[in-house]
């Protein structure tokens, strides 16, 4: 007997309201939300439906590698003196850390230290010279981690709350492409990422005034000069060693300070606090420079100790300190980033592509209407009317997981239209078989189902695993592709084996024919 239980009769009116529910947003004008009525949002446009910025960037490693090699030389430098080892010529060129010995005795010394450094450099003797350089291997680590922590660190500034669907990939061994579908302004982008947002705090060096620094055109050993952020002629000599870094901030938020002029409040972690107590409890009376980017943004005396937060102050606006918390919060990029492409990609670029992707899609679903009830008689029209709630349910769900649908994505829809029916015909025609076998309407149709669903099942498994491996190894739009066929790949077995059946065994209690044409 054909059955179709009350609690799947349930199911399937539960499933189908959601789907409505969270599809309806769709067809309301205005912005992505619900309006506070409906729990769900209208689905996201990717840049190439809904227009936006396009940006190829290139990440400047060979500032990684230098800075890399600055922070090895003063690790040198410490550790020699720390070891009582005399050393001269200590210097960092062509991508190389280059130091000599004044005492041969001093190698194997020498040789304990540079032995820390790891497998990932080169050490180079030439007599008493050594050259330290990176091995193929440390520098393609460099290179791999810069990637990925840059590629983090953009989507932190572009998407703080997660909402903006960025497209960030990695093109080649040096470059990122950054696609935000409905941004229009590059430029405000460019600002965002233009600025790598280093944050480290530093003692200064009062020994010597940066005035007889720049008359003498040196600084001392282990020092730097660095200019003002406010760009007014002043210079700091400040100590290389970084006592405290940015990536020990915890939290940063724009505030105004006693003058009530606008600043950031920051707000260290547990080691950062632990670090910088530690600094400013030993070094009170001296004056402790921030610096963001190389330049000086204060460097206010040390009062007391200070545990774990601070105020960083200047001629900022607030628009500025808005942004510049952002950037803080978000993480310093590891190196510069070179824009290489820019594109602005215009609404109604994108408006022509919804357009005819809604042709495409109206267009294949009356086809497929027309042939399934010309196919099939009734029982394809009970079939449409699954293949609409299918739609229905693709919709809700897109909208549900907040997808970036794109011009595959709509492709996607538009080919699960056709295989939200496939099964269907696989039933039908089942049916047909029974019928010509001579057994009656109950049993030719309990006979369809029972005989197709194998079929049914394997059929959409299997394109489910090549779309499941297309999102796995695909990227971008391809990703876009996978999803929607997932979805409506789930979605049409739903409606096939739950959807339509449940038609048909409703219209076969109240009807009860005894013979049935198909």
């Amino acid at each position: 007997m054909l059955q179709f239980e009350a609690w799947k009769k349930t199911l399937v009116i539960i499933v189908a309201a959601l789907g409505m529910i969270y599809a309806a947003p769709n067809l309301l004008p205005g912005d992505r939300e619900g309006g506070g009525i409906l729990p769900g949002q209208k689905i996201n446009l990717g840049l190439d439906l809904q227009g936006g910025s396009h940006l190829l960037l290139r990440v400047d490693m060979a500032v990684v590698i230098e800075e890399r090699l600055e922070g090895i030389a003063e690790t040198i430098r410490q550790e020699f003196r720390t070891n009582k080892i005399r050393f001269s010529g200590l210097d960092v060129r062509n991508s190389e850390v280059r130091v000599r010995l004044r005492n041969a005795d001093d190698a194997a010394a020498a040789q304990n230290v540079f032995r820390d450094f790891g497998s990932d450099f080169n050490i180079a003797a030439d007599g008493p010279a050594y050259r330290i350089t990176f091995t193929e291997a440390g520098q393609a680590a460099v290179q791999t981690s810069t990637l990925e922590q840059s590629m983090e660190i953009i989507r932190r500034r572009i998407d703080p709350d997660g909402t903006k669907e960025p497209v960030i990939q990695q093109q080649g061994a040096e470059r990122i492409l950054v696609q935000l579908p409905g941004v229009d302004d590059p430029e405000e982008v460019k600002r965002l990422l233009g600025r790598t947002a280093k944050l480290t705090f530093q003692l200064v060096d009062t020994s010597i005034t940066p005035t007889e620094a720049r008359d003498r055109g040196r600084v001392p050993p282990g020092t730097v000069l660095l200019p003002s952020d406010q760009d007014d002629g002043q210079f700091f000599v400040v100590e290389k060693r970084v006592m405290v870094s940015g990536e020990l901030l915890e939290t940063a938020q724009a505030t105004f300070d006693q003058n009530n002029r606008p600043s950031v409040s920051f707000t260290l972690n547990a080691t950062g606090a632990k670090k910088f107590g530690r600094v400013t409890g030993t070094n009170i009376g001296r004056p402790f420079a921030i610096i963001l980017d190389d330049k000086v943004v204060s460097a206010p005396t040390i009062q007391s100790q200070i545990f774990g937060s601070g105020q960083i102050t200047g001629n900022f606006s607030v628009a500025e300190t808005n942004e510049l918390a952002l950037i803080l919060r978000a993480g310093a990029l590891p190196a510069p980033l070179i824009v290489m492409e820019e594109r602005s990609i215009g609404p109604g670029l994108g408006a022509d592509s919804v357009a005819a992707g809604q042709i495409a899609a109206t267009v294949g679903l009356i086809l497929v209407i027309i042939y399934m009830v010309l196919s099939y008689g009734l029982f394809g029209l009970l079939a449409d009317v699954a293949l609409a709630v299918n739609v229905v349910l693709i919709l809700g769900a897109l909208s549900a997981i907040q997808a970036t649908l794109t011009l595959p994505g709509i492709a996607g829809i538009v080919l699960t239209m056709g295989m939200a029916v496939d099964a269907n015909v696989l039933v039908f025609e089942r049916i047909r078989e029974e019928l010509r076998r001579g057994r009656n309407v109950m049993a030719a149709i309990e006979g369809g189902y029972s005989r197709a669903i194998s079929t049914i099942i394997d059929a959409n498994l299997t394109t489910l695993f090549a779309a499941m491996f297309l999102y796995i190894f695909g990227s971008g739009p391809i990703k876009g592709f996978a999803v929607t066929l997932a979805i409506g790949i789930a979605t049409s077995l739903f409606t096939a084996v739950m959807v339509t059946r449940m038609l048909i065994i409703i219209w076969l209690e109240r009807k009860r024919p005894r013979q049935l044409v198909l």
